[in-house]
């Protein structure tokens, strides 16, 4: 199978998209999870990479993209079961492990030589919305750090609403809120509840104008969020007053899913 990517070209803003073969010779691959804490006493961090391809080996040198720097992966691990295994080699479909503190996110790439991105990993709009309150106020540095990890796996969607400090959380499931909860007071020491928030609907939002974006962002700045990337986001309290703001501006374009970056 080939898999999608983008190739931006040098000198060039528009990027040039092809298809990655198992079969080529230089390695490429990609983060698609991320997973805090599998050991609580260690707090580790792993980004599961899967190998495109090229046939990666123990301690090779390959350029992380998204940061752009070179990166040596002397520490790839493989996963059976309950056990872990330290990878000396690994082809085309396999998934290996790779701890990091941090510097990894999902979607970023990893090749030896070719600058590329690949497509096709979405954030989808969440359906449900709850705001998270904190039981001990002196938590609160330990409750930022543990939802933005929570996020960067993909566990939760984290809104920080322009006006105020409340922590919206953003899911496809409720129950994704109660696992959330549970990981944050086993894993990050933090206790804290969630309870209902006035939000149906999210879109993510952008404009070729940007004075229009700023105008739209101001005129709007009750409903006016950032996620945990930064991006920009329209919180509505209905598919009503959504539909109706898409109403009022056409102009801005309205997102339902955004591609990791």
């Amino acid at each position: 199978d080939a898999f999608v990517e983008m190739a931006p070209c040098p000198g060039r803003r528009a990027a040039v998209s092809r298809e990655v073969s198992p079969y080529e010779e230089a390695v490429t691959g990609f983060a698609f999870k991320i997973q805090a804490n599998m050991n609580p006493a260690h707090r580790d961090r792993i980004a599961f990479v899967r190998i495109c391809s090229g046939k990666f080996t123990r301690g090779m040198k390959v350029m992380h993209h998204r940061l752009g720097k070179e990166v040596t992966l002397a520490n790839a691990t493989i996963f059976m079961a309950q056990d872990r295994a330290n990878v000396e080699e690994a082809y085309p479909g396999d998934i290996i492990g790779i701890y990091n503190h941090g510097t990894i996110k999902i979607g970023d790439t990893f090749t030896e030589n070719e600058a590329l991105k690949f497509k096709g990993i979405p954030n989808f709009a969440p359906e449900l919305f709850r705001r998270v309150r904190l039981k001990n106020p002196l938590k609160t540095k330990q409750l930022a750090k543990g939802l933005v990890q929570l996020a960067e796996e993909g566990a939760v969607q984290v809104f920080r609403p322009v006006m105020g400090s409340d922590y919206i959380l953003g899911a496809v499931g409720i129950l994704q809120f109660d696992v959330t909860m549970a990981r944050l007071k086993a894993e990050y020491g933090v206790d804290a509840v969630y309870e209902p928030v006035d939000y149906a609907a999210a879109r993510w939002v952008d404009c070729e104008e940007r004075k229009r974006l700023a105008e739209f962002e101001k005129k709007n700045m009750a409903n006016i969020a950032r996620d945990a990337e930064g991006c920009l986001a329209y919180l509505a309290p209905s598919e009503w007053k959504l539909g109706f703001c898409m109403e009022q501006w056409p102009d801005i374009i309205f997102h339902k899913t955004r591609e990791v970056r």
